[in-house]
């Protein structure tokens, strides 16, 4: 079947791969978009009227009497005061990019340390999706200290065999499968950084859901670090945004630095506004959202063996926040129309994100458990598994 053909109609055939794979992505989105059901509605995939919308929605937990911000005042500075409060820091500054605050935080403390040598995980965003910017932009050394698809331990941290400035954890690992330690290896490794004298700095792009994993609130995990970035739009939904957490004369410098990257951004009251109310209304239902998918991958697990797959893999066994990855025995093309085909004929979406390869005949798919996932029961979950089988078997011919 045409990576293009839809349902009921018939399309030109893609003359290159670059077509190939945006008609594919666009088949996806729409029908992601359209589908009744979902484990997960992503707001930025919406159309612009949607998002005004939230816009809206957002502002009227705000006070729209006041004067509306410039270069990081009013609004933007309101955000930045409730971050430093959640994370128990004593600021926190707002950046347009989660890139451009973390290379700014490492660049700052390796001008304290003297040691540009940032230890981190190959997998880790920097390494794996900032095109090098560590060093082609920041001036920083990245080294790993594992090579394996998890969390670093103590004992690699400990043993490293040269000099590091800072420590850099990824809470969670996304590209492992949104994996984090427990609470007890997590403060292990933070103590063994402390003994080579290297600073701690968490990517918590997406912190907000691990503490029910970790078992502590948000303060008491960040107070492991010495900063913190967070994401305002890959948990809460916001248009956008980051915010860097950590002591105040760090984040007094980390502000110049800002303004050099070109972060000092005019006006950014839409973004700011919509991390408020994601603040507000997304960061509550978290952990509601880290135990249901835990119920969903165990479905998943069940369904898929009752349909007669021969192997699958949910990674981690037990998700350790309200996303994981689901690995399956084909090729990524089949899953993906497999899955397209499922959203376009029955409005129901099991599986939203494209497939990457892991191997010949291996493919690998991240799942979001989200607001409308807890609609969702595990007798769902399985019968959507039951449908999408079918249409796999459909598309590999077997």
């Amino acid at each position: 079947m045409s990576d293009t053909a839809g349902q009921g109609e018939e399309r030109a055939e893609p003359t290159t791969e670059e077509e190939r794979i945006k008609g594919r992505r666009k088949r996806r989105i729409d029908a992601n978009r359209n589908a009744e059901r979902a484990l997960a509605r992503l707001g930025f995939l919406g159309p612009l009227r949607e998002r005004l919308a939230f816009v809206q929605e957002a502002a009227e937990l705000y006070d729209l009497d006041e004067t509306s911000d410039m270069y990081g005042s009013g609004v933007v500075e309101t955000l930045e005061k409730r971050v430093a409060e959640i994370l128990g820091k004593e600021a926190a500054a707002f950046f347009p990019t989660g890139t451009m605050a973390q290379q700014v935080a490492l660049r700052c403390w390796a001008g304290r340390t003297g040691n540009p040598t940032v230890a981190l995980h190959p997998l880790a965003h920097p390494e794996v999706h900032e095109r090098d910017a560590f060093g082609q932009v920041a001036g920083l050394r990245p080294v790993h200290v594992t090579s394996e698809p998890r969390q670093p331990t103590a004992d690699e941290v400990r043993d490293f065999p040269e000099p590091f400035g800072a420590l850099m954890l990824e809470l969670p690992l996304r590209d492992a499968g949104f994996v984090l330690p427990s609470w007890e290896e997590l403060s292990a490794v933070v103590d063994a950084a402390r003994e080579r004298d290297a600073v701690v700095h968490f990517d918590g792009a997406r912190l907000w859901e691990s503490a029910p994993h970790l078992g502590r609130p948000l303060d008491e995990i960040a107070d492991l670090a010495d900063s913190v970035y967070v994401s305002f739009y890959k948990s809460l939904d916001a248009l956008g945004g980051a915010a860097l957490a950590g002591p105040k004369t760090l984040i007094d410098e980390a502000k110049t630095w800002r303004h050099r990257y070109g972060g000092a951004v005019f006006q950014q009251f839409p973004t700011a506004l919509t991390a408020l109310a994601g603040l507000d209304r997304e960061l509550p239902r978290l952990p509601a959202y880290v135990a249901h998918a835990r119920v969903v991958a165990e479905a998943l697990r069940e369904g898929f063996a009752a349909a007669g797959v021969p192997w699958m893999r949910v990674q981690p066994e037990r998700p350790h926040t309200n996303e994981f990855q689901v690995w399956l025995p084909y090729d990524p093309d089949t899953l993906a129309e497999a899955a397209i085909r499922q959203a376009e004929e029955t409005s129901t979406t099991l599986f939203a994100n494209p497939w990457d390869t892991k191997g010949p005949g291996l493919a690998v798919t991240e799942v979001y458990v989200r607001a409308a996932g807890l609609e969702w029961t595990a007798d769902d979950v399985k019968a959507a598994v039951t449908d999408f089988v079918t249409r796999l078997k459909e598309e590999s011919g077997g």
